[in-house]
């Protein structure tokens, strides 16, 4: 009628399965996981070095603008330091 060795052993071969299955499972998420995260450092790389050179185009047109006015650029650089300490002075 009923054979609980048969029940056993079939309980063990579901829990090493099942067991199997999890760990599978487990492993393709954190494979899948780690690949969306070195695609998203890659992306974050890329943006990093085309902000860089934005920067070194633009600090170069800031050098040049400096260079060709450098009264007008040193009293704006003192209006700005006056008005910033204005600003300080309040709170």
């Amino acid at each position: 009628m009923f054979d609980s060795d048969r029940m056993s052993e079939e309980l063990k071969t579901l829990k090493v399965d099942v067991t199997r299955l999890l760990n599978t499972a487990g492993e393709e998420m954190f494979d899948s996981s780690k690949d969306r995260a070195e695609a998203l450092a890659d992306q974050i790389k890329a943006a990093l070095a085309e902000l860089g050179e934005t920067v070194s185009d633009e600090q170069e047109q800031l050098q040049g603008l400096i260079a060709e006015r450098p009264v007008a650029s040193l009293a704006s650089a003192f209006a700005l330091g006056v008005v910033v300490g204005f600003m300080l002075r309040r709170h």
